[in-house]
């Protein structure tokens, strides 16, 4: 595969080793990279060559004077990420270890034993390991080049913006790891920025998991043209962030032109009024995405009547989680006429909203009348229901043997304890 590389002094990686000012730095993805990175990867475009063809060290020193004329010309086919470190060469270290404890002695961080015992599995899990920023740049350094490991676990590792835009700058190179998780790591708006730039340009990656990490509206404005271009992307997890109304929009907007995903969680964000109103109506039009989690948000009548629609004209998705969305009996009775007709969903959990048996009865009756309905599961967890719904519940199970509903129990069925 990769044979021959060079080692040398200072290592390439762009935005990887940069200084620890997330916020203070403008991030320089897709962009010119900056002459004061300490490591960076470079592409053909803007690598610098000797007349002998020889890369040289990124620009700086005395080599940068000499022969600005002479230019190497690399092909897509001729294309490899070196890990150069600038003057004389060493022998190529396949393991990538010579390199990792090289970037941690520059940036002063202690090398993570755990990593250096397990950089050759196929799954790296590092979670919980405090890595920080620069500790997280230094290990996409060797990762760069690594082609054993395929599922990148580092969770929680608060590695915030620059950590962040590190392991999305080793990504757009890594063509071997298709599974990462950087859940619970603090990357804010400014590590979104990053992902979303790698996403324009990775073509590897299946799952990704980016829960917990502060994202906001202003996010979801790079992350939203980002899934429309990524097209191999098959799973996202953005749930427990700070994703509002505008998030939705952008979000609603993507989702309708993505063609890879095949689920996607935004659960436990802020998504409510007109920002679940276009979410929904961007399910509706996608025909692609087969799991949908969009529980502990705030989707409310509106977003329920817009749900409504969206399951009349989506006949791919298959499991809908809407628990604890604020939805009325109003909104169920909407939901109920999706359900009608929808020959694809399999799985629907409205549990935990004041839908009332009202709601629970009306959902359930619509899965009666829908002679095509693939309904197996019912949740409708914390709502009570009274005999009328049991009795429906006994009527439907003869044309739906294997349906299950789990509810919050039967009025009149409690008794008060006794004293």
């Amino acid at each position: 595969m990769v044979h021959g590389k060079k080692l040398a002094k200072e290592m390439l990686l762009p935005s990887v080793l940069e200084d620890d000012d997330a916020e203070s730095e403008k991030l320089q993805l897709g962009e010119q990279r900056s002459s004061q990175t300490e490591v960076d990867v470079r592409g053909p475009k803007d690598q610098r060559c000797s007349p002998d063809g020889n890369v040289l060290d990124g620009g700086r020193g005395e080599e940068e004077e000499d022969d600005e004329e002479e230019k190497c010309v690399v092909s897509d086919e001729d294309y490899d990420t070196d890990l150069e470190l600038g003057g004389k060469e060493e022998a190529y270290d396949p393991t990538g270890r010579t390199s990792y404890m090289k970037s941690c002695e520059m940036l002063q961080v202690a090398p993570a034993s755990y990593f250096l015992r397990h950089m050759q599995d196929s799954e790296l899990k590092m979670m919980h390991h405090g890595l920080g920023p620069q500790g997280t740049k230094a290990l996409a350094v060797p990762l760069v080049t690594n082609t054993s490991i395929l599922r990148l676990n580092l969770r929680d590792n608060w590695m915030e913006g620059m950590g962040g835009a590190a392991i999305a700058e080793m990504l757009k190179e890594n063509c071997y790891i298709t599974e990462v998780n950087l859940s619970d790591n603090h990357l804010g708006d400014y590590g979104a920025r990053a992902i979303s730039a790698m996403l324009k340009e990775n073509s590897t990656l299946v799952s990704l998991n980016l829960s917990g990490n502060h994202f906001t509206d202003h996010s979801a404005e790079h992350l939203g043209p980002a899934l429309i271009t990524n097209t191999r992307l098959r799973h996202l997890d953005l749930s427990y962030n700070s994703l509002g109304d505008r998030a939705g929009e952008h979000l609603g907007d993507s989702l309708s032109e993505n063609t890879g995903l095949r689920s996607v969680s935004l659960a436990w964000n802020s998504i409510r009024g007109r920002g679940a109103t276009m979410l929904a109506s961007g399910l509706g039009g996608n025909v692609f995405l087969r799991t949908v989690d969009l529980s502990f948000n705030g989707f409310g009548k509106e977003g329920a009547v817009a749900l409504g629609q969206a399951l009349k004209e989506n006949n791919v998705l298959e499991e809908l989680n809407l628990s604890n969305n604020r939805i009325p009996p109003e909104g169920a009775i909407h939901l109920a006429m999706g359900l009608k007709v929808n020959k694809a969903i399999k799985s629907l959990n409205i549990g935990k909203n004041p839908i009332q048996n009202a709601g629970c009865y009306g959902i359930l009756q619509s899965v009666q009348e829908n002679p095509d309905s693939a309904m197996e599961a019912l949740d409708f967890t914390d709502i009570t229901v009274n005999q009328d719904f049991e009795d429906l519940y006994t009527a439907v199970k003869e044309i739906l043997p294997e349906l299950r509903v789990n509810h919050g129990g039967r009025i009149g069925t409690f008794r008060k304890a006794k004293a």
